[in-house]
């Protein structure tokens, strides 16, 4: 990223600098030993105008009849002149200009950008040392207003000269001065310079790091990119959203924002449409719910995405033609990355999905998905936390089954931890004996479990198999291995088997519907489908709370799909509560998740809102 390229650009974190100077002017807050005649005061008011104007050459021009008349204040105008020069993106003809100027006769600000005008026409002409000497002075005090603009020179100095890691650093500083489109080529760069460095670079870097050192979720995103497995440890749950504010009504809440008006994005038709209606009524059942606080309500205006990238596109288009102040989804990944990949994002997105794991959230969106790496990875520290460091991994053929041992792995190593063994069950076999086997879990220690991903119907196959092999280790799975509902006969073959899942299935997180109630008006709400009902749910209550939870790290929403938490760059994380298998029955490990200041339910359920037939393309809900 560059700061203003020319010959407009868009990063105005030096053209406001310029304006600022001759404000100064034109309050007649000239620098100089003598105050300055009128005539001289107004011919200053003059260039300051034209520079307000737009026009910088002209500008440029009248500063330099100025410094030819006012010798005591000469060298101020002629950096006034070379600054309406660089705007006008002919820094190249500032340069006799500044070759004149002397940095001892400059005062207050005008030292500093002086010398990163310097820098950057020693940048332009490869001066790289130079740039970068000009960038790092330590005894200069650089004014806030300017401190953007030098920490761009530095980081291209930087990199310039093969400190990768250095301008990676600096353009970090940058990162929450920044917004919208700045911000996104910044975060690129970041990512760009960290890249160009060596895995076992980047490792050696983080294993040193300090969990609360900023550069390490940056190294962490590089790892990522080069295709290394990173682990993901569980977010800090410090302090619900919510919290009712001391004195206040008790319908306003802390960090509470609702939009006025939202446009939701998902599969009305096409092959995916069974998922879109049942987060779409999950949506609406906790918009339903929400109107017993008399908080403000969002009117909610639809659209039918046809389960395609141009679909996407097109409904996220008509949303912002509708007036629409924040798009939830679209839901599949080709359609998110389909919506991130426009030139700007006039409206903030919450997508529904990840466009891509080893690429940052477009600017202005949030990512919020059901990812198996996220239960992998917890699956790993739930383990440790029980004092079983060596893991067998056992998965089915399955993406996310894959996905989810990868994140495992990376996470349980990062606490101490090894994966032993790992294997895949055959696809469409029956007779897990030679895998089993193969593992050599007989040999395993007192702190050792197994891990498994894969549906139920595997896992029903797989658990007597290990019993009948004598095999009595501990075992950890992710939700796929619970379809959702009670099945005692089923499910007795994984009575022990600890996994993690929804809460609100197990109507484990205080203040929501009682899902087996909601389960009974509405399908969708049942079995398999229950996780995307939960995650509509969860996508509702997000919304007036998605700027507190990115702008409060440890702050967390106590939603339907987990404990909901928001990182740095824009991805909404879950917490997941864990079950076990009893009696063929699961059940939470320890009752109610951790309860908080949200209001109690009313225990009424709510109304399926938005269950009616569903449009073709759009309709509202007020």
């Amino acid at each position: 990223m560059r700061l203003r390229p020319v010959p407009r650009p868009s990063l105005s974190t030096f053209g406001p600098v310029l304006l600022l100077a001759c404000a100064l002017v034109l309050s007649s807050c000239v620098p100089g030993n003598t105050k300055p005649s009128a005539a001289e005061t107004t011919a200053a008011d003059s260039a300051a105008s034209l520079v307000q104007q737009g026009q910088f050459d002209q500008a440029a021009q009248a500063w330099l009849a100025l410094a030819s008349q006012y010798g005591d204040r000469a060298d101020h105008y002629r950096l006034l002149a070379a600054e309406s020069w660089r705007e006008e993106g002919r820094i190249d003809d500032a340069a006799p200009t500044l070759a004149l100027i002397k940095r001892e006769n400059l005062q207050g600000d005008d030292t500093v950008r002086f010398d990163l005008l310097r820098a950057e026409l020693a940048l332009r002409h490869h001066d790289d040392a130079t740039a970068l000497r000009l960038t790092t002075q330590p005894t200069v005090a650089v004014p806030n207003a300017l401190q953007l603009r030098m920490y761009e020179l530095r980081a291209r100095a930087q990199a310039a000269t093969g400190d990768h890691w250095g301008a990676a650093r600096t353009r970090v500083q940058m990162d929450d001065k920044l917004q919208g489109l700045d911000r996104a080529e910044n975060r690129k760069q970041i990512l760009a310079e960290l890249t160009k460095l060596n895995v076992a670079s980047l490792k050696q870097r983080a294993a040193a790091m300090s969990a609360g050192d900023p550069m390490l979720s940056w190294t962490n995103e590089a790892l990522s990119q080069l295709g290394v497995a990173v682990a993901q440890p569980t977010p800090s749950l410090q302090q619900p959203v919510g919290t009712l504010l001391p004195g206040a009504n008790a319908d306003v809440r802390e960090g509470y924002k609702m939009p006025a008006h939202v446009a939701l994005l998902l599969p009305q038709s096409g092959p995916y449409a069974g998922a879109g209606n049942a987060i779409l009524e999950g949506f609406f059942a906790a918009y339903a719910e929400s109107a017993r606080t008399h908080a403000p309500r969002a009117s909610v205006h639809i659209y039918d995405t046809e389960g395609t990238a141009n679909g996407a596109t097109k409904a996220y288009q008509q949303a912002v033609s509708d007036g629409a102040q924040l798009v939830v989804g679209p839901l599949t990944r080709g359609a998110v990355a389909a919506v991130f990949t426009q030139a700007t994002l006039p409206v903030p997105v919450l997508a529904l999905n990840h466009a891509d794991g080893k690429q940052l959230p477009a600017s202005g969106a949030s990512e919020f998905g059901l990812l198996p790496d996220t239960e992998g990875a917890q699956a790993a520290d739930h383990m440790v936390d029980r004092g079983l460091h060596q893991a067998y991994v056992v998965i089915s053929s399955d993406d996310f089954a894959q996905r989810a041992a990868n994140a495992f792995k990376a996470e349980l190593q990062a606490r101490g931890g090894n994966v032993t063994g790992m294997a895949t069950l055959p696809t469409g076999g029956a007779n897990y004996a030679a895998t089993i086997a193969q593992l050599g879990l007989a040999g395993a220690g007192s702190d050792a479990g197994i891990f498994i991903s894969m549906r139920p119907e595997q896992a029903r196959l797989l658990m007597p198999q290990l019993q009948l092999a004598k095999i009595t280790l501990p075992v950890f799975g992710t939700s796929h291995i619970y379809a959702g509902n009670d099945n005692p006969t089923a499910d007795g073959d994984l009575n022990g088997v600890e996994f993690c899942d929804a809460p609100w299935l197990f109507n484990a997180q205080p203040g929501l519907p009682n899902h087996d109630d909601v389960a009974t008006l509405l399908p969708t709400a049942r079995d398999g489908n229950a996780r995307l009902f939960a995650f509509g749910m969860d996508a509702w209550n997000l919304l007036p709370y998605l700027d507190w939870l990115h702008d409060h790290p440890g702050s967390y929403l106590p939603g339907a799909s987990g404990q909901l938490t928001a990182d740095q760059f824009g991805r909404i994380s879950r917490v997941l509560t864990w079950a076990k298998f009893q009696n063929g029955v699961a059940r939470p490990l320890s009752g109610d998740l951790q309860v908080d200041d949200l209001p109690a339910s009313s225990g009424s359920t709510p109304a399926p809102a938005g269950s009616g037939a569903q449009p073709a393309a759009a309709s509202s809900v007020h």
